[in-house]
């Protein structure tokens, strides 16, 4: 098994009897955290009298596990962002829970002189219970003496360890929805709403430590004093707001107010105006379609119907998934805040509206704002959804510039106002599993809001999501046979709930990938951009390409952080047989060598395995009942449940295909040739990964991808499935003969992706069949699509994404990128020796019988009749 990052595992309340609990994934051992430095005198006496009233009412989730890995040797102080009785209990009680010096007990020679080692930023508006000596200083005194304290006394080195308190942001099912108006917000409250809020939520309470700071290091700026203080302070402000901002999420505005400033821009007065010249019609109606656009597209984002929603959700999630994984929280935690986050998911199913948004909520974080289709502002769900922070847009802008005018300005208000943000850069769910090529008009939008007011960095944070099995599993069934797509309905949904209640959906795994900061995105494709805020009007030339390229590194980032599960394993094996079954052990020995090619050659840092056994993977394929098992006297035969679950197991096979590009291909050249040289399958390699970069998101550069195919030929010597000849030989390479356990293995790893080598190779028949100028590139489209068809129906059945037309579109695409074929003055392709050349080359790869039926099907153009002059 891989090593696999960190992993937490969100709990489900009530678990099901029998369910084990998810296997953590293993680490390198972390180091002893350092001693707490011990202190001579005891808390004081209404310290410890207070905390035995108040720790009943207390749950603290501390942040990070142990804190005592961000501090060394020194004393501590901690600093927190307010003064409040109950903060310093709070505090008190999450340093004993960790093993941190006590808060209420002085440092040596008490160098802020009031008895304690903890420092507040600001005071709340009502007096503590118990009165402070020195109530009259500023809020900034005690650091002031602490810093004071550190000039007079040179062998003083105090470390400041920010510290942030929120009460009642988790939900939690003994929780009511009363709970949440005394929930933490933005407000500095009084004594009594404090106590309402501890004895309401205290047991969600969340305390995170941060990074000390170097007192030491600040007054060797050597700063006048006031103004050393002054500047901490304000530093430490900063570090409280961001903290604060990522858990609570801006200050929200009410929904009618930010459609205000939406309809008050220059951009949207402008378009009103434009609208009302253009229609004939008076300002104040142009202006009231304007408002009414505004209305239908903006969110009304309510903590209660959030909470409550999570209340539910904390119920219902059992009933639907077995459990839930989370990778990669903590580095994105790490990287968020001070950033206005963009979260940028793959787009599987509609449940990755609730499973991202629910996920954050619990783990602390606000919930985004996210932009959903019109087709789900359904009549009630869609109140819902708009109350839990969705926006609506349509499908297409084209042809109402005031529908874009409005929609575009929203989201700049977002993005200026400092709300987190997600969408879904495919556009829609994917039908085949496979991420979608990118549309980059969301991307676009977010880019020139901030570079208007570029107050705020952006984060880019893709996220991948698996499913083991999924909810709308059925009407995708329906879509790939060719039936069109039903339309959403409230009937149709509250009609499917009992239906989804009595089934297994497996588990879901939700893993972040490497964030990208649209700074360093611009720093690489606009360096002459100098920081300063642009004009809505500006579109510069360098625009269209970083958004193209942010979209791109987008979706490699989301493939480099997928996640392998038991039933991606089943179908990668499984599929690569005709009849979609295998013996136990050819079964075992083929998720066996899929575990090992990812532990050997790991795709990423930040993709997960499932840790389980071939023989766990198995019984949980026949649990969740994508697999049944057919007894026989020579040994147990595994078979996929039925057809449309085959079908279905393509998708799962999909979400995970990139992981295996350089495998497969090695055991592609080897299905139809016996013997290669080394050399050779490194060369076509070359040529045929850009076609398999742009079709699947790879990473790597030729070399790079080259390399990879190198060792993992290495890899396949060692397991036994190819034979490497001495290099008086060439260094040739060869598989075993007949038909062998060694041969099956390598064929099944083969069969994932040689489907998109016939794919590849249609294209060029139909091409090379017609002729250069003679077809367009939409109607090579068509072509190529027929001949798919008429393909899988002659020679073998086919996944449903073989005959897809954006795939074709995409291989074009690349056609022409790499100058192979280019359009003549009638938009007609032209092409060269050179792409015969390429042709000759994928006849390595595909079997003399499969090249001929692929010819024999390649229909050509229909040719217009040419009428002849009649002589008169």
């Amino acid at each position: 098994m891989p090593p696999m990052p960190e992993q937490n595992s969100l709990p489900f309340p009530d678990p099901p009897a029998g369910t084990p609990p998810p296997a953590a994934a293993p680490s390198s051992p972390a180091p002893d955290p350092p001693p707490a430095p011990t202190r001579s005198r005891k808390r004081p006496l209404w310290a410890r009298l207070l905390g035995k009233v108040v720790d009943p009412w207390l749950t603290l989730s501390i942040e990070p596990e142990d804190p005592r890995q961000l501090t060394d040797a020194r004393p501590v102080c901690y600093v927190l962002e307010d003064y409040g009785l109950s903060n310093a209990l709070i505090l008190d009680r999450a340093c004993r829970d960790a093993g941190m010096p006590p808060p209420l007990v002085p440092l040596a020679g008490d160098p802020l002189g009031r008895k304690r080692a903890y420092v507040a930023l600001s005071r709340r508006n009502a007096s503590a219970l118990i009165p402070e000596a020195g109530s009259t200083k500023t809020h900034s005194g005690s650091l002031a003496r602490l810093m004071q304290a550190h000039r007079t006394r040179p062998e003083l080195d105090v470390q400041l360890v920010p510290v942030s308190i929120f009460v009642g942001r988790a939900p939690d099912k003994a929780s009511g929805w009363f709970s949440v108006l005394f929930s933490e917000n933005w407000t500095i409250v009084g004594r009594f709403r404090r106590l309402l809020a501890i004895l309401l939520n205290g047991r969600d309470t969340i305390v995170r430590f941060a990074t000390p700071v170097s007192i030491r290091d600040s007054i060797a700026e050597d700063l006048p004093p006031e103004r050393t203080v002054r500047k901490l302070s304000r530093v430490l402000r900063v570090h409280f707001h961001r903290i604060r901002e990522s858990v609570i999420g801006p200050d929200l505005s009410t929904r009618r107010l930010l459609v205000d400033k939406v309809l008050a821009s220059d951009p949207v007065r402008d378009a009103i105006a434009t609208q009302a010249k253009r229609d004939n019609i008076k300002p104040d109606d142009a202006w009231k379609k304007a408002h009414g656009y505004a209305w239908e597209v903006a969110a009304d984002y309510s903590a209660p119907v959030v909470r409550s929603l999570s209340f539910l959700l904390s119920q219902g999630w059992n009933r639907i998934f077995a459990g839930m994984l989370v990778h990669h929280l903590e580095k994105f935690k790490e990287a968020a805040p001070g950033h206005e986050v963009v979260y940028v998911p793959c787009h599987r199913s509609h449940m990755d509206y609730l499973v991202l948004s629910y996920l954050l909520y619990v783990r602390g974080i606000v919930p985004p704002h996210i932009a959903a289709g019109i087709n789900l502002n359904l009549p009630v769900i869609g109140t819902i959804l708009r109350k839990c922070g969705a926006f609506f847009m349509r499908r297409s802008f084209r042809g109402n510039p005031l529908y874009s005018a409005v929609f575009t300005e929203y989201v700049a208000q977002l993005v200026s106002g400092g709300y987190s943000l997600e969408y879904f850069i495919e556009g829609g769910r994917s039908r085949t599993g496979r991420l979608l090529q990118p549309k980059g008009g969301m991307i676009s939008m977010t880019v020139r809001a901030f570079l208007r007011q570029p107050k705020k960095p952006v984060l880019f944070q893709p996220v991948y999501i698996g499913y083991e099995k999924l909810l709308e599993g059925n009407s995708y069934l329906d879509e790939l046979i060719g039936r069109p797509k039903e339309k959403e309905s409230i009937w149709a949904l509250l009609w499917g709930i009992p239906k989804v209640l009595r089934q297994n959906y497996g588990q879901v795994v939700v893993n972040f990938g490497e964030a990208i900061p649209l700074n360093d995105v611009l720093a690489k494709h606009a360096p002459e951009w100098d920081g300063q805020p642009m004009g809505e009007e500006e579109k510069p030339a360098w625009l269209p390409q970083a958004v193209d390229a942010l979209a791109q590194q987008i979706q490699v980032h989301i493939n480099g952080a997928a996640d392998v599960n038991p039933i991606n394993l089943l179908a990668l094996a499984l599929l690569s047989t005709p009849k979609h079954a295998m013996g136990e052990s050819d079964l075992i020995s083929q998720i066996e060598l899929s575990k090992t090619l990812l532990s050997e050659l790991p795709y990423s840092d930040r993709v997960t395995v499932t840790p389980h056994t071939p023989e766990r993977i198995i019984a949980h394929g026949e649990a969740i009942n994508v697999l049944q098992r057919i007894q026989h006297p020579l040994g147990d035969v595994l078979d996929v449940v039925n057809e449309d679950t085959a079908v279905l197991m393509t998708y799962y096979r999909n979400n995970v295909l990139h992981l295996f590009t350089a495998p497969a291909w090695i055991a592609c050249c080897f299905q139809s040739n016996r013997r290669m040289l080394r050399q050779r399958v490194l060369k076509l390699g070359r040529s045929l990964y850009p076609f398999l970069q742009a079709e699947l998101f790879l990473p790597w550069s030729e070399d790079e991808f080259a390399e990879r195919i190198d060792k993992t030929i290495d890899l396949f010597v060692r397991e036994g499935l190819l034979e490497q000849a001495s290099d008086e030989d060439g260094g040739i390479l060869q598989r075993n003969a007949g038909q062998t356990d060694e041969v099956f293995r390598l064929r099944a790893i083969g069969h994932s992706l040689q489907q998109a080598f016939e794919r590849y190779y249609i294209a060029i028949s139909v091409l090379v069949k017609n002729g250069p100028g003679v077809l367009s590139a939409a109607e090579l489209e068509s072509l190529c699509q027929l001949a798919a068809q008429r393909l899988s129906l002659l020679y073998a059945p086919a996944a449903p994404e073989f005959f897809d037309k954006t795939l074709f579109r995409g291989f074009i695409q690349k056609l022409r990128q790499l100058k192979l074929v280019w359009p003549d003055e009638n938009s007609k392709l032209v092409f060269d020796d050179r792409l015969d050349a390429w042709a000759r080359d994928a006849k390595v790869i595909l079997g003399r019988e499969l090249r001929h039926t692929i010819e024999r099907v390649s229909p050509e153009a229909v040719k217009p009749e040419v009428e002849l002059p009649v002589a008169e």
